[in-house]
């Protein structure tokens, strides 16, 4: 089996191992990426099954192939493309002046001169996925597929270069799989996990079932992928599942009675007519081809197209649009036409409002935005409503979740140029932090209303400090500053010579 992938500090032909802990357990390690467990001895070709989750959801979708396409075919109903967008557009500002997104290492301790280093890593990883050009496109396709993943290209010949090319891989074509190989344990005499293993499982022409056993897959190795997830698993099976996946019924609804909407209001709209035909005294089978000649000779037929939203004449087929021909003995009032009136609520459409709605607040997004007439608020940052604000902090988690493919590559270049060993990113990993640009100036509204609150506040108690309050006090717990932000801002004051009464030497 051929492994494609790279070497850090490991056997050309190791697989990753994950530690296992030196207190053994019967359980698999279970992540948040959805990787499905194996079990098998070390070096055994994993065939299409092996890796395959099944899932079954409405009776339609059966594996992650048909998950992921039916994310996309929903991604493209009018309504849904929308909300996405108004998603994407929050998390990333791709009209913004300033960097999409910048690096922040104010919580890491290392020197300057490695702080500068990581930075300039950083913005080689960004122009190498060309990340202001495209960053819109990747973080949609990771929205919407629930996943992403790129090779990490590095030159076998010069390693300490670094990452020297980041491609996209589509995930219809790509899937991890971790191995857990057991044993007896020694007192117990239970089965343990003693090793785990990882790596993923390229076929070119997809995971389907015409493909999945036909010999081309080939293992790569861990270190040789960067991806991220949704974070969102369906715990019954083990499998990451998208953000667009709650609004998978809403949406087949939203259609459904669109198209329902649109069948009744051709039909009811035109006033039909009723034809009473006069057959007299004519045998049966004479009287049913009279009437049948008369109708042919002047009705009309139309059909609507559901999948088109065409109407065309098609005379093989019945339409609901047709007029009524009726046959009448002779004693009747002779023939006779009447008109039945059309539908009088075509204007009604609250169920379609009440699905879209629903759409919206399957997908977190608020359900004022569908409003037309629901201008933007540059007030004060407590007019905003709580969907607006419970849709910011929405964003700031899938930013969040976005981010985790900056870590994991960031890690990668800075291990290859021995910037820093891959133990020391590991520790401080939690303390890197990425800011987004934002364009709606929601956060900037909000800082200056909490600064201008604590400063009303501060006038107010000014006459107090010394008698009621200490300096101390008035620091920690009116304007809320930190003691790192005391010890700065004081030297800050120091340093540009103001005296403790504010004014200048």
């Amino acid at each position: 089996m051929e492994i494609f992938g790279f070497e850090i500090s490991r056997k050309k032909d190791e697989l990753r191992s994950i530690e296992v802990s030196k207190a053994p357990s019967f359980v698999p390690p279970v992540e948040d990426d959805g990787t499905p467990v194996i079990q098998q001895q070390p070096g055994g070709f994993i065939s299409g099954g092996a890796y395959g989750s099944y899932i079954d959801m409405e009776g339609g979708i059966k594996n992650e192939v048909g998950l992921i396409t039916r994310y996309r075919e929903i991604s493209l109903i009018p309504e849904c493309d929308s909300a996405i967008e108004d998603i994407v557009n929050e998390c990333i500002t791709s009209d913004s002046q300033d960097k999409i997104v910048s690096l922040d290492l104010r919580n890491v301790k290392l020197s300057d001169s490695i702080k500068n280093k990581i930075h300039d890593e950083f913005n080689h990883i960004l122009a190498l996925m060309k990340f202001n050009q495209n960053s819109h496109e990747l973080f949609r396709k990771w929205y919407i597929d629930g996943r992403i993943y790129f090779h990490k290209v590095v030159d076998g010949k010069r390693p300490k270069a670094g990452i020297v090319d980041l491609r996209n891989i589509d995930p219809l074509k790509i899937k991890k799989v971790r191995n857990v190989i057991k044993g007896k344990s020694d007192k117990a005499g239970v089965d343990v996990i003693k090793q785990v293993e990882e790596f993923f499982v390229f076929n070119d022409k997809g995971f389907d079932k015409s493909s999945a056993n036909d010999g081309t897959s080939v293992k790569i190795a861990p270190e040789a992928v960067s991806y991220t997830t949704s974070g969102l698993l369906d715990y019954t099976k083990n499998v990451v599942i998208g953000y667009l996946h709650k609004a998978l019924k809403t949406a087949n609804q939203l259609s459904m009675m669109e198209d329902a909407l649109v069948i009744y209001r051709i039909s009811r709209a035109p006033e039909r007519r009723i034809f009473y035909i006069d057959v007299g005294n004519l045998p049966k089978a004479k009287a049913e081809q009279y009437l049948s000649e008369v109708m042919n000779k002047y009705r009309n037929k139309l059909v609507y197209n559901a999948d088109t939203g065409e109407i065309k004449d098609d005379r093989r087929h019945m339409s609901m649009l047709e007029d009524f021909w009726l046959p009448r003995r002779e004693g009747g009032r002779g023939t006779e036409i009447t008109t039945l009136p059309g539908g009088q609520n075509l204007a009604e459409i609250e169920d379609i409002e009440y699905f879209k709605k629903k759409l919206y607040r399957s997908l977190n997004v608020p359900t004022s935005r569908l409003e037309a007439d629901n201008g933007f608020n540059m007030g004060r940052a407590s007019e905003i409503s709580r969907d607006e604000l419970k849709f910011n902090k929405f964003t700031k988690r899938l930013q969040t979740k976005f981010a985790r493919l900056f870590t994991d590559l960031l890690r990668t270049q800075m291990v290859l140029k021995n910037i820093v060993s891959g133990a020391e990113f590991d520790a401080m990993k939690d303390f890197i932090h990425y800011d987004f640009a934002t364009d709606n100036h929601f956060q900037e509204l909000k800082e200056g209303e909490i600064i201008r609150e604590r400063l009303d506040i501060l006038s107010q108690a000014e006459s107090f400090i010394g008698k009621y309050f200490s300096d101390d006090y008035v620091r920690k717990h009116i304007l809320r500053f930190s003691e790192d932000d005391i010890a700065r801002i004081q030297g800050e004051i120091d340093s540009e010579g103001h005296s403790e009464e504010g004014e200048d030497f």
